[in-house]
């Protein structure tokens, strides 16, 4: 059988592909380039793909063999799950391996923001700390007593709650299916409808998968029922938010500012005008990057594939 990997993984996943199949690595420009994606996918029997990589309608249709898309992520609204269905095509992904690095992550980003840590790095590497801050120079923010709202109460916003109780968070949370109350009792939260999150969270924290109904969710008008003095993270995806609209709520001081791991076209440039704001913190999508998870996803990502091609039971499957 041959297997199309659109970037290489890591070499113990690479060995035990290479003992069973064919492979072909792209080594090229990444994403892999649809036309050249195309051309490659047409006679292989697997798929290894990462959440960059668009898997549409085109793709899938040129593969005439294609019978297992194992995607290295835990999204998958990069893959065209309507043409990979219409074709029996299994899709394989890795969720619960990567919850605790990206709530870690989440956590860091809330700290950093409110604390104004990486504004103070920015700050010391430009000369600008020239004298001892008095008493009401350069002050962040608090953690302990203020209202944390997450927005999707899945694996992630779970793991995000266990480490924000100890910090003295009050968690209130939205999502599209509620919680049992039995399980809001014992994670020590509160259900609310959506626009009471907006009104009521000094932090809002988005763990929401992407979908048709989440696209910009987070928009000019949802903001502005924010409290000014709150601040917006996102480890979930980028589209989820209003980039644009987000820019104009951080210059008109909507909200008080945003820390960032994702975003609607990655990677952003130097000259996207999120980088020139102070009050925002920019990480370039890593909130499943620690090499213990990496690891632990590319063995599930390969684990799903070897299942699913020999026609058992995957780890995760879609």
């Amino acid at each position: 059988m041959q297997i199309l990997l659109t970037r290489r993984l890591h070499d113990f996943a690479m060995k035990e592909l290479q003992k069973r199949y064919k492979i072909v690595v792209h080594d090229g420009k990444i994403p892999m380039p649809k036309k050249i994606l195309i051309e490659k996918i047409k006679n292989v029997d697997g798929l290894i793909c990462f959440p960059y990589d668009t898997i549409d309608r085109k793709i899938i249709d040129s593969a005439k063999n294609l019978q297992v898309i194992s995607t290295y992520s835990v999204g998958y609204d990069h893959i065209d799950l309507d043409a990979a269905k219409r074709k029996n095509i299994k899709i394989g992904y890795t969720p619960d391996v990567l919850t605790g690095a990206t709530a870690d992550l989440t956590i860091g980003l809330i700290l950093d923001l409110m604390r104004r840590i990486t504004e103070g790095d920015r700050l010391i590497r430009a000369g600008g700390w020239r004298q001892i801050f008095g008493p009401h120079d350069y002050v962040g923010v608090d953690l302990e007593g203020k209202t944390l709202g997450i927005l999707g109460m899945g694996r992630i916003g779970q793991a995000v709650v266990k480490r924000a109780k100890g910090f003295g968070l009050s968690i209130q949370y939205h999502t599209r299916t509620r919680l049992p109350k039995s399980q809001e009792r014992k994670l020590g939260i509160k259900y609310v409808r959506f626009n009471d999150l907006l009104k009521n969270s000094d932090i809002l924290s988005i763990h929401t998968p992407y979908r048709k109904e989440t696209h910009h969710i987070m928009n000019l008008k949802t903001m502005k029922k924010m409290k000014k003095s709150a601040i917006l993270i996102n480890t979930a995806r980028g589209k989820i938010i209003n980039e644009k609209d987000l820019v104009r709520a951080l210059e008109a001081k909507i909200i008080a500012g945003a820390a960032l791991d994702v975003f609607e076209k990655e990677p952003i440039g130097k000259n996207h005008k999120l980088t020139r704001m102070q009050n925002v913190v920019l990480a370039p999508h890593i909130g499943s990057s620690s090499a213990e998870t990496r690891a632990k996803m590319a063995q599930i990502t390969i684990q799903n594939l070897i299942l699913g091609l020999e026609k058992k039971k995957m780890i995760y499957s879609v």
